[in-house]
């Protein structure tokens, strides 16, 4: 589904400056850009360790795990992603057929600020709500705290007994939104 934003600011807060953002199922064709962005973000943003780099680059495994969607800005240019988790489990953050997730939220470092992550949150809601879902759940790293104050102005509160760690060093903070 492609839809035009021209409500943008409306999701934004008034901040998005640029009127020609979209939302769609991300392509095959999206992937390189998706997974050079999402290593970017998060490794030379100090937000993941090195060898977590593999599996932020592995956009083909995170499409048959979930729908990904991107946010397109001037010339289709991909400026942020997210993966939607409406069936099954991905990075165990769903505990039941009720449950939405969303995986590796990302924006373009250049586009920060002006509330693009907030337009991909909101659509995840909306779709996660047209799928019938009750809850959206998410995991976030502790050292992502402009991501955490996002969840947060959106309603999301913790959920600390689920907070969980993958591997030593890696503390992740769980988030829930009854919908």
């Amino acid at each position: 589904m492609r839809e035009e934003w021209d409500r943008a600011s409306y999701y934004a807060g008034g901040v998005v400056s640029t009127p020609a953002l979209r939302i769609d199922t991300a392509s095959p064709a999206d992937y390189d850009r998706i997974a050079d962005l999402t290593v970017r973000t998060y490794i030379d943003g100090g937000l993941a360790s090195p060898g977590y780099a593999a599996e932020l680059a592995d956009v083909a495994g995170r499409a048959r795990k979930a729908e990904l969607l991107v946010l397109r800005g001037e010339g289709d240019r991909v400026v942020g992603s997210v993966a939607l988790v409406l069936q099954g489990d991905f990075g165990e953050v769903t505990e039941s057929d009720d449950d939405a997730g969303v995986r590796m939220l990302v924006v373009d470092p250049s586009a920060q600020g002006r509330g693009l992550g907030k337009m991909l949150m909101t659509e995840c809601l909306e779709r996660s709500r047209a799928a019938g879902k009750r809850r959206m759940v998410l995991s976030t790293g502790s050292r992502m705290t402009a991501a955490q104050r996002l969840y947060e102005r959106l309603g999301f509160t913790r959920v600390p007994e689920r907070d969980w760690t993958p591997v030593p060093g890696v503390d992740l903070l769980v988030y829930s939104l009854y919908l």
